[in-house]
């Protein structure tokens, strides 16, 4: 077993935010284990991160009962402690009510919702050895706000952020903090596959901002929340949205007002 200064488990790091937030541990000299499903696609991103020292695959479904033992397990043997918990990993379901199946329901909460409570309940004694830690929940701003078509998705990360809650209320007397971020839209692949030119254009007249996220942003904020310089924040959740749960409707007539003055 070889011990290192600091480490940080992240699920859902094959690509996207998940690996965005891989990379800057390790620009800051985290070694990170990434857990993904996609095994071709986690080989890939750690060939192309290139840092075998410093990084471990963990190829498994966090819906799967027995995976969050699993990777706490191989952490703990490769590295003796852990330092950040992020759960990443999301399934999104987009369908309306009358449509969503029983079993898509079930898929997103296992994924959303009792994979992160499972791996952070499995993770959380490791992190306690070591003096404690953080765990940061990516959570979405579909969990603050209704829309149609995520009764699913949306349901799943409200419950992700008062989950957040519950483990900051009970853990941070083993030193953990724990806290959500919750995404506005960000340019991901999926949302560059799933959105329209016309929803994407709805999204910039609701965002003050005017603009998508990018995945190194989100990092950012994850980096944030798992440093010395959040000390002392627990139980929250940050929306790094461009300001869109800020704001109602009406963006487009006030821009046009305001340019006109």
């Amino acid at each position: 077993m070889a011990r290192h200064g600091t480490t940080a488990l992240v699920t859902g790091a094959a690509r996207g935010i998940g690996l965005a937030a891989a990379r800057h541990f390790l620009d800051e000299g985290w070694a990170v284990a990434l857990l993904d499903k996609d095994g071709p696609g986690l080989d890939a991103a750690i060939q192309a991160l290139g840092e075998p020292e410093r990084t471990m695959p963990i190829h498994c479904d966090i819906a799967d009962p027995a995976s969050p033992g699993l990777a706490a397990q191989m952490v703990r043997e490769r590295w003796g402690r852990l330092d950040a918990l992020v759960n990443n990993a999301g399934e999104a379901v987009f369908k309306p009510i009358l449509e969503t199946t029983r079993a898509e329901w079930e898929r997103v909460m296992a994924v959303n919702l009792t994979g992160p409570f499972l791996l952070s309940q499995a993770c959380a004694p490791l992190m306690a050895e070591g003096g404690g830690g953080a765990i940061v929940n990516i959570a979405s701003i579909s969990g603050l706000r209704a829309s149609t078509l995520r009764v699913a998705y949306g349901t799943s990360k409200a419950a992700l952020i008062h989950l957040t809650k519950q483990q900051a209320a009970e853990l941070g007397e083993l030193g953990i903090r724990v806290n959500a971020i919750a995404p506005g839209p960000v340019d991901t692949a999926m949302a560059k596959e799933v959105h329209s030119a016309e929803i994407r254009a709805d999204y910039h007249d609701a965002i003050p901002l005017n603009r998508y996220g990018l995945e190194e942003e989100i990092a950012a904020a994850i980096l944030f929340l798992c440093g010395a310089q959040a000390s002392y924040v627990t139980g929250q959740t940050l929306a790094v949205d461009g300001g869109f749960d800020a704001v109602g409707i009406g963006l487009p007539t006030l821009r046009g007002r305001r340019k006109s003055v």
